[in-house]
């Protein structure tokens, strides 16, 4: 029996580029929207929303792109690289300040960060990661960020940042609170929750090269869906109507 072109070709391979943060919440849409759409694989790319840009910017072949700011996702919207007609926002996150949960370091807010034996304190890198930028906007507002600019370790996301003080190789860091709730059991604290002048809303929009339009909007359905906003709030996402 001849076997169709289609069924020769298999399922269609979907790339979602998602931030960092999005890293649990998403492996568990990839298995669920795959299973409601057999035809469809979906391959999860995931890093700093900025580095995601650039790959995007490079000519990467990606289908959807989830920033965890709006500035990355402004950017490829004025180089008419994201079909801004699929743009949504679906989520929104806040920012908190960990220590190592073996810390003897009196730290309990900001301004804590400023006694000499905090050493070093993590970063998201504030071009590349959105984490960063936020925690750099925190700091500043607080009028902190000249103290302590010397002291920041910057990292590539938010999981490294999450790594480096769960190692207790860093005496403090930021991160969102939903990678806070991802770290391994008994390795960190969270000491306070930063106020952020501007909120942490996630957009995602559909690239505008990606051969498979029809499947990315099905993917941006399912997220911003009844079904993907349940799995976002089971990871510790509030919903952005909220």
């Amino acid at each position: 029996m001849a076997i169709s072109p289609a069924a020769e070709q298999g399922p269609d391979t979907l790339t979602v580029s998602a931030a960092a943060s999005l890293t649990e919440a998403f492996t568990d849409m990839e298995s669920r929207f795959e299973a409601e759409n057999p035809g469809i694989d979906v391959k999860m790319n995931f890093a700093g929303s900025g580095n995601l840009r650039m790959q995007i910017e490079g000519g990467a072949p990606i289908d959807v792109f989830a920033s965890a700011d709006q500035n990355h996702m402004d950017i490829l919207s004025g180089e008419e690289l994201i079909e801004n007609s699929s743009r949504k926002d679906f989520a929104q996150n806040s920012l908190v300040l960990i220590v190592p949960a073996t810390s003897t370091l009196n730290i309990t807010g900001l301004e804590d960060l400023t006694a000499p034996e905090v050493d070093k304190i993590s970063i998201g890198n504030p071009d590349t990661a959105p984490v960063g930028k936020y925690a750099h906007f925190a700091l500043t507002e607080a009028g902190l960020w000249n103290q302590l600019e010397n002291r920041t370790i910057l990292a590539e996301d938010v999981k490294q940042v999450l790594v480096y003080v769960e190692r207790g190789e860093v005496d403090a860091g930021f991160v969102y609170m939903t990678d806070a709730k991802t770290a391994e059991p008994g390795t960190i604290k969270i000491i306070a929750s930063v106020p952020v002048s501007t909120p942490v809303s996630y957009p995602i929009a559909v690239v505008s090269s990606s051969e498979h339009k029809e499947e990315a909007q099905e993917f941006l359905d399912f997220v911003a869906g009844e079904e993907g906003q349940e799995i976002l709030e089971e990871y510790g996402f509030t919903p952005e109507s909220e």
